[in-house]
């Protein structure tokens, strides 16, 4: 918990000499649901000006930590200090040893122990072979106007440039190249309202609704390969809403539609298929994030996979890797965790995946 000084509330002391997994476990008890990050926020800024070598920027509760020595490369490691709400999984609690364990608790995976690993490179590599920009953002999880990289990307562009970007995302210490795209749509059905005992006298939008939901049904996502990574696409109804009261014929139905496409397809093009699968009916575009095509053919990018190992797979979520690629900065994922326990009521992360990821950085950075 913060601790008073004078009339302010300090924030928390998040100890940089302690292993990688306390330090995860010290962040997640930070609680920094989206929209209230500034405590964890104050707490990463007050450690980082610790760090002598680091010169440190802010923009709101999202800062930045650069090396300045004159590399002729820049490697840029990001991650959000937002999470998802809380489920009654904190404070965090940790099933077994720090090396061999588990960690629970929510952000464990999405995505504090990725925070933490950048956390203690930072404070690990005051002389890395290449220059470094460490970018913790807010609101992440949240829709897309809010999130505090495009921020940055908006106010400060110099201070997130680089040769090369890591997003500390979860792919359980794998590399994982591009993101899909993501767009919310919603599709309306009209009818018209007439009481219910005389309901011949209206047209019923909920029943319209049916319609919709059966071309979903037969619906069949694509498997595309792009780059030599295969990812697979989704067009889901996550929403339904209508209806006036119990006794009147709803004359409006609304149906939420998230579709997760392919790097391959732009946010227009994208558009133009789902007006097309839902031909006849009311569209509009609610939020619209562009994916990221893997690039792993770009030298960066290869050393990197040489130096971490392992076959790349493709990111079936949008990360922020999109924003990366949109600035010309080819980017991948790697962090500690499973992505299929982000955001669950019993996220957990094992203590090797956080101590792996933080080894091979060094490695990779020294």
């Amino acid at each position: 918990m913060p601790s008073r000084t004078g009339d302010a509330l300090a924030p928390p002391v998040l100890d940089l000499d302690a292993d990688a997994v306390s330090l995860t476990a010290a962040l997640c008890d930070i609680a920094s649901v989206s929209g209230d990050e500034t405590v964890i926020a104050d707490a990463v800024h007050q450690a980082l000006r610790a760090l002598p070598h680091l010169e440190v920027l802010r923009d709101g509760d999202a800062l930045i930590a650069r090396t300045r020595l004159g590399r002729p490369e820049r490697v840029v490691l990001a991650g959000h200090l937002d999470t998802v709400p809380i489920a009654a999984n904190l404070p965090t609690r940790l099933e077994g040893d720090l090396t061999t364990g588990v960690l629970h608790g929510r952000g464990t995976v999405d995505m504090k122990g990725g925070v933490a690993v950048q956390l203690k490179v930072a404070a690990g590599l005051p002389a890395p072979d290449r220059d470094i920009t460490f970018v913790f953002y807010d609101n992440e999880e949240v829709d897309a106007a809010r999130n505090g990289l495009g921020r940055l990307a908006r106010n400060h562009p110099d201070w997130i440039v680089g040769d090369f970007a890591v997003l500390l995302e979860p792919t359980a210490g794998r590399v994982e190249g591009g993101c899909n795209g993501t767009m919310r749509v919603e599709v309306t059905t009209r009818g018209v309202a007439a009481h219910s005992a005389r309901s011949w006298m209206g047209h019923n939008a909920i029943h319209d609704a049916g319609r919709v939901l059966a071309r979903l049904q037969a619906y069949l996502p694509r498997e595309v390969a792009v780059e030599g990574l295969i990812y697979r696409e989704g067009l889901n109804a996550v929403g339904i809403s209508g209806g006036i009261a119990g006794n009147v014929i709803p004359d409006r139905c609304v149906l939420a539609v998230n579709y997760r496409f392919a790097p391959d397809r732009s946010p227009a093009e994208a558009e133009r298929h789902l007006r097309e699968v839902f031909d006849g009916f009311e569209v509009e575009v609610v939020d619209a994030s562009p994916g990221a095509r893997p690039g792993l053919d770009h030298p960066a990018a290869a050393a990197f996979v040489a130096a971490i190992g392992g076959d790349p797979l493709p990111k079936y979520g949008w990360t922020d890797v999109s924003r990366f690629s949109a600035l010309g900065t080819p980017a991948v994922n790697f962090g500690p965790g499973d992505a299929l326990l982000a955001h669950k009521d019993d996220e957990r992360c094992p203590a090797a995946d956080i101590l792996g990821c933080e080894q091979a950085l060094l490695r990779w950075l020294a």
